[in-house]
């Protein structure tokens, strides 16, 4: 299989017009001051689909002979891929099938439905659903397109690079998420040829760096049954990704799911950017080595935008336990008329805002007279709510958290 070149990914960029968008390229006055680099965001989730995947997908389909597409596609992926594939089919009047694991989230599902796509829901693992892809293929004679490991898609994955540098040509490193490697291989190929200088780094998650394992032998843990970044969740990564990133790519970094989380959220607080966890997976490189980049302009590929509502929701309400601003305090008091509105006053004295307030008195373990109050409460942050946990300790009242973002050396139990 012969790799792509500059010329390949520069044919791409010319078909790709008008079928996908050029995404902007959006400095970050906000992470370039938290983290001492000038901070540059490529943001991919802005695709008709949500993620990069469109652009390898449109180039690979349009390389495809009438009658291969007449007959039809398909395509095995954990959603973004799926995505990408039934759009253009569907735009280019062919018919797709898309083979889905079962730990796809539903936004995904749903997402790729939508576009006429024929979804099965099967295997464990992608790989398990690539196996099941391939016998299907064979059996109806549908035309697979790979996900990463194929040259138009990389081509065209590709065009990323080359939008990235016309953006900022004096950008000195990337930070781009790798599962088979198809975006950083596309991204590498391009980048390079115009900026040999120029730093590459691939991302991936603890539990599926196998890129790092294929090109640096890093010993690597089982992977676990879920990841927040499932996008990126490749137990093989791609042979042609491999030969590619085995000369271009400077190295790999490894983030944990903590680092993932932390950095969906900070995308979605602090820059008002909805990534799922691939998309955010070089951020969250970046805040585990800040520096490791400190004062160079660096650009990174935020990927995709797809993820649950209902998952961002809670990360972002995670995001602010974390900061102090929102606690569950659990007071112990005597189950007497009035407790509750002394409570509630010292709190709204302090500015304090209560969220939600859970009142037990019926488990054995608090004696008959007395009752337990979970209160949960929003402040500015973490120095506020200590001061509102004082005031109440202060008036008599015994204070522990049960979810909280403090560290109070014993301030409250």
């Amino acid at each position: 299989m012969t790799h792509p070149t500059l010329k390949d990914v520069q044919q791409a960029k010319t078909l790709l017009t008008g079928h996908v968008l050029e995404t902007p390229m959006l400095y970050s006055p906000y992470l370039s001051r938290a983290y001492g680099a000038d901070i540059f965001l490529k943001i991919e989730n802005f695709q008709e689909t949500g993620s990069f995947k469109e652009r390898g997908a449109y180039v690979k389909l349009k390389s495809l002979p009438p009658e291969t597409l007449q007959r039809g596609v398909i395509a095995v992926s954990a959603g973004n891929h799926a995505q990408a594939v039934a759009f253009h089919a569907y735009n280019l009047q062919s018919s797709a099938t898309i083979i889905m694991p079962l730990f796809t989230p539903p936004t995904k599902v749903r997402n790729t439905e939508k576009w006429g796509a024929r979804i099965i829901l099967a295997g464990q693992t992608l790989d398990e659903a690539q196996k099941l892809a391939q016998e299907i293929a064979l059996k109806e004679n549908l035309t697979f397109i790979h996900p990463y490991d194929d040259k138009a898609i990389i081509a065209g994955q590709g065009t990323i690079g080359l939008e990235m540098l016309e953006a900022c040509p004096d950008l000195e490193v990337l930070l781009i998420p790798i599962g088979g490697g198809g975006l950083c291989s596309g991204i590498a190929v391009a980048a390079k040829s115009i900026n040999p200088s120029l730093k590459i780094y691939g991302v991936e998650v603890e539990g599926y760096a196998s890129m790092a394992q294929a090109l640096y032998g890093r010993s690597e843990r089982e992977p676990t049954d879920t990841t927040l970044a499932e996008g990126i969740a490749v137990k093989i990564p791609g042979k042609l990704p491999q030969a590619i990133l085995k000369t271009l790519l400077d190295d790999i970094l490894i983030v944990q799911e903590e680092a993932v989380e932390h950095a969906v959220d900070l995308l979605a607080r602090k820059q008002n950017v909805v990534a799922e966890g691939a998309g955010a997976a070089g951020l969250a490189a970046l805040v585990r080595n800040p520096s490791l980049f400190s004062k160079k302009k660096v650009g990174i590929v935020v990927s995709g935008g797809n993820i649950d509502a209902r998952l961002i929701s809670a990360i972002m309400m995670r995001g602010q336990i974390h900061e102090g601003r929102v606690t569950i305090l659990r007071i112990e008091v005597r189950d007497t008329p009035g407790v509750l509105a002394q409570i509630s006053k010292i709190i709204a004295d302090h500015q304090g805002n209560i969220l939600e307030v859970h009142h037990q008195r019926l488990v054995y373990e608090i004696p008959i007279k007395m009752a337990e109050l979970d209160i949960m409460v929003e402040a500015r942050g973490k120095d506020h709510m200590t001061m509102i946990i004082k005031a109440l300790e202060a008036a008599g009242f015994s204070v522990s958290t049960l979810a909280s973002g403090l560290d109070v050396n014993g301030l409250c139990g």
